[in-house]
């Protein structure tokens, strides 16, 4: 069974219902069931029941005679529909018959049949594609009318909720989410101080200071980025080249349609609707940082550009697009991913890892000197709940009132080769805490998405995978906030709990 998002017909419970009824009806027993909920059918990558199902079918030993599927496109909405075939021809080699319990054939290797699943796995691909493409003009035409459409509003900005009349409801924090489909999102100025602090940027780069000095200065007068960090000089730049400052609403930079690989998109492609948001800079001011941006990114062909980077890799040892932000003499990591297609080719094209991309290490180094930091809000929340914490200097183990242990992991955001979202949770079965709270990482690992509160009572794996979503099983565990799992530390009066 699978169930993405698509219709509610489609939902588990109504096809074990359906399979339940053809198995009575043929006499079946059902052994054991696999199912995918909440996974898109586009590819096999995040579908661990149907891989599960595929192994166990070729083990040479499976304890089954039939495979019962709801319809055809429960296999997947492939867009090569040979895939669907490929993975029910696997099943027969293996002699285990498929039926499909909810199409008006049986399959029985007749022409009939064989012609409708071929017309069906076609159809079951063509429907993601169309749907793929009226998502899309609907997110082009939201964008068009000023809405903004998801990720970060970004220092000096902040995102503001309002109904589908355009009234007023709420300002949006950090990792907090529209509840109505017929919301929509704009962003507006945020406080006076951090509009003038991107306005002092402008006018300074505009005057011929380079980032760097512009980020050294911000951190000695103790002022710190939208996520409480010191600044950059990559964090800088991406404020001096966004046009979101400037009150245009640019979508479409980056395709990743149909699970396919992410592209970055020629600028011809891009949807901007200009003037969409309250301006924080002139147009004539960005214009003129844009153009010294683009000045230096002219003095450099193919050729200057890859020794820059060799000569960089030399020095440092590794690559990332941090690394190369931070470096005054050579041009901005997005001029290397526009010129050569992707960071990563760049990287090939001087010899460095040809088979991988090291910018995780950056990113796992950056994880971990946030944990203590997390670990102390947690600690935090929880005595501001009224309870009593001890913190075990060793392992980070907290015990909370005497009654129950709580280990803190943070999961990094990953993408796939197609660009679905993971993360890895590894559940610390050493120190066997009876609560794991997983810090659950938004894009760019800059601030939490969620949490997960994991009783280890019910958790039967040392290591999840999570996607976006995940079922029942897993995602009754989520929240927004930690709200619930401190409340877990109150204590409650003798007459309260009489």
């Amino acid at each position: 069974m699978r169930m993405s998002t698509d219709l509610q017909r489609y939902s588990t419970e109504n096809q074990l219902e359906r399979i339940r009824r053809f198995a009575e009806a043929r006499g079946f027993e059902i052994v054991r069931t696999y199912e995918d909920a909440g996974r898109s059918g586009l590819t096999m990558d995040g579908r661990e029941a149907l891989q599960r199902l595929m192994a166990d079918v070729t083990s040479g030993a499976p304890d089954f005679q039939a495979i019962l599927v709801y319809d055809v496109s429960r296999w997947g909405r492939f867009q090569d529909a040979d895939e669907g075939a490929y993975h029910e021809h696997v099943c027969r080699r293996a002699g285990i018959t498929v039926h499909y319990c909810a199409e008006q054939f049986d399959n029985d290797g007749s022409i009939g049949s064989t012609l409708l699943k071929a017309v069906k796995r076609v159809m079951a691909g063509e429907y993601s594609r169309e749907l793929s493409v009226k998502v899309f003009a609907g997110q082009c035409r939201l964008v068009q009318r000023g809405y903004r459409q998801g990720g970060m509003a970004g220092y000096g900005l902040r995102r503001l909720l309002v109904d589908e009349h355009g009234g007023v409801k709420a300002e949006l924090a950090q990792g907090e989410r529209k509840s109505l489909q017929t919301d929509r999102v704009v962003l507006v100025p945020g406080p006076d101080q951090e509009v003038a602090t991107v306005r002092r940027m402008y006018c300074l780069f505009t005057s011929g200071v380079g980032e760097r000095e512009i980020a050294d200065g911000l951190n000695r007068d103790g002022i710190a980025t939208d996520l409480g960090r010191a600044w950059t000089r990559g964090t800088v730049h991406q404020v001096l080249t966004n046009a979101k400052y400037v009150g245009d609403n640019v979508f479409n930079r980056v395709s990743c349609k149909l699970r396919q690989r992410r592209t970055a998109n020629d600028p011809s492609l891009w949807v901007v609707a200009k003037g969409a948001f309250t301006p924080l800079v002139e147009t004539h001011v960005f214009e003129r940082a844009r153009a010294i941006v683009e000045e230096r990114c002219r003095r450099f062909d193919d050729g200057e550009l890859l020794a820059l980077l060799t000569e960089l890799l030399r020095a440092t040892g590794a690559l990332s697009s941090l690394v190369i932000d931070e470096r005054d003499d050579m041009p901005s990591s997005s001029v290397y991913r526009r010129r050569f297609g992707s960071l990563l080719r760049a990287y090939r094209l001087v010899g460095y890892g040809p088979d991988r991309d090291y910018r995780y290490l950056e990113v796992n180094r950056r994880l971990r000197s946030l944990h203590p930091e997390v670990v102390a809000m947690i600690v935090a929340g929880l005595e501001g709940a009224g309870g009593e914490v001890l913190r075990d200097p060793a392992t980070d183990l907290l015990t909370c009132n005497g009654e129950f242990t709580a280990s803190v992991v943070i999961a990094r955001y990953q993408e796939t080769a197609a660009g679905s979202a993971r993360w890895r949770i590894r559940l610390d079965a050493g120190i066997a805490p009876d609560v794991t709270v997983a810090v659950r990482m938004g894009p760019e690992n800059a601030a939490p998405l969620d949490y997960y509160v994991l009783p280890r009572i019910d958790m039967m794996e040392p290591r999840l995978r999570l996607a976006e979503w995940n079922g029942l099983l897993l995602d009754g565990y989520r929240f927004d906030d930690l709200g619930f799992f401190f409340s877990l530390a109150a204590r409650a009066t003798l007459t309260e709990a009489a």
